[in-house]
């Protein structure tokens, strides 16, 4: 977002001339006024994204400009030019409101930089602060450019009968796009069914999936329709599919080859009448490469890809979700939705955000319930936030110590439950117990 309509007031003519020309041409409208109250009047009647102010000007000061609008106006982006520059004076006009103070004489270069670092502040400002409701495309909340692609694939799936695989980081919200894909597709009135292929013990599997008759095997007093018989007519999801052993993944490719299965006990085939939708958070190329993946099965589940772009390449969405979690969990508590200051939304832009969507969820809920409906300093967040270096990493650490870090830091943010860390991992507690001894 630029700022559209720009308020330039200096007394001096030739230093307003100066930066209206680095400015025409790139902003949609530049305004300029020589004193105080010429700036009060054209306030009153545009609505301004940023007003830059001389420091020292006769007949009221440019602190007196920003006081007034810090008072009367909001997100409004404040610059101060001077070439009187002080520190005095800079943390004066910086205790005032001014987010950008810049010492005369500067470059077109400086000033542009200066005016793109305070548009991202304005914006982050506006999307927290706007009152009209978010849009939830297909339950999605965001309008970047890689979440856009995301909204055409899903259309796109959607009109389509072949398989379709997700594949994201954990957290990013693979289940939201299959159900999203279920709900816009011919097959909306029959169930969708979702299988966390992860949570299933290996020797339930296949009578997890395909059921099975009476007197299979010990303890089967009755017959038992599997999750295959249950979506029966529609969807079903098989989330973290890269976890299902090749005994498994054998079954599985015979099912979408032959669309029947038999169950457990059963020499008898049931046809089927579904669609599948597979989702994992691993590159199943590199497992097929190491045998632990089947080929085949791959290319039978790959027909149609999704990729679901994680947190920190979503551009300006992170403001939007903070904004939706927030008025949230502050209505599910019956309080108004707290305030993040202008630092704290700035580390949280920093932070890379290994989690996505579903570590953003579960800290926006613990702010909410610990500040009710204070402002968010960066004091309230974790320490593992506050201290991380802007989306880098140790490069020389192993993909196990990189994993280990993170689960300790995920059940940090948790104060130590392990129930609620496991279910923020999508790991059962089993996993989070080998992963923490890693």
């Amino acid at each position: 977002m630029n700022p559209e309509r720009i308020l330039i007031v200096d007394d001096n003519p030739d230093t307003r001339e100066m930066i209206y020309r680095y400015l025409f041409g790139t902003y949609a409208e530049v305004m300029t006024a020589s004193c105080m109250d010429d700036a009060l009047n054209l306030l009153e009647e545009y609505p301004f994204d940023l007003v830059i102010t001389d420091y020292k000007m006769p007949h009221g000061s440019g602190l007196d400009i920003v006081k007034h609008i810090r008072h009367n106006y909001r997100n409004i982006g404040l610059m101060m030019v001077t070439g009187y520059a002080t520190v005095e004076g800079a943390v004066q006009a910086m205790k005032s409101g001014v987010e950008e103070y810049l010492p005369k004489p500067f470059t077109e270069e400086e000033l542009l930089h200066a005016i793109e670092n305070l548009a991202g502040k304005i914006r982050t400002r506006r999307n927290m602060d706007a009152d009209e409701p978010l849009e939830a495309k297909y339950g999605i909340i965001g309008n970047s450019k890689a979440i856009r692609s995301v909204y055409g694939m899903i259309e796109k799936a959607s009109q389509a009968v072949a398989t379709v695989l997700i594949s994201g980081e954990s957290g990013t919200g693979k289940e939201l796009v299959a159900r999203a894909i279920h709900y816009r597709s011919h097959k909306s009135s029959a169930p969708f069914v979702p299988v966390n292929c992860s949570a299933i013990p290996e020797e339930l599997m296949e009578s997890e999936l395909f059921g099975y008759v009476k007197g299979a095997f010990t303890g089967a007093d009755t017959s038992r329709a599997g999750f295959f018989q249950t979506a029966e007519g529609g969807s079903i999801f098989l989330d973290e599919i890269g976890e299902i052993s090749l005994a498994t993944q054998v079954k599985l490719l015979r099912v979408i080859q032959e669309r029947e299965i038999y169950l457990v006990g059963s020499r008898k085939p049931v046809p089927v009448n579904i669609r599948i939708i597979a989702a994992t958070n691993k590159d199943l190329r590199k497992l097929t490469d190491k045998g632990s993946f089947r080929e085949d099965l791959y290319y039978r589940l790959n027909v149609l890809n999704i990729e679901l772009p994680p947190l920190r390449e979503r551009d300006n969405d992170l403001e939007l979700l903070i904004r939706h979690f927030s008025r949230k969990f502050a209505l599910d508590m019956g309080v108004d939705s707290p305030v993040f200051a202008d630092d704290t939304l700035q580390i949280l832009r920093n932070y890379a955000f290994p989690g996505n969507i579903r570590e953003l969820e579960n800290l926006i809920q613990r702010l909410v319930v610990m500040c009710g409906e204070n402002r968010i300093e960066p004091a309230e967040l974790p320490n593992y936030m506050r201290y991380a270096q802007p989306r880098t990493r140790n490069l020389k650490k192993t993909l196990a110590q990189m994993e280990s870090d993170y689960v300790r830091q995920v059940l940090d943010s948790v104060g130590g439950n392990k129930s609620e860390a496991a279910r923020i991992l999508d790991v059962d507690r089993k996993t989070l117990r080998s992963k923490l001894k890693t």
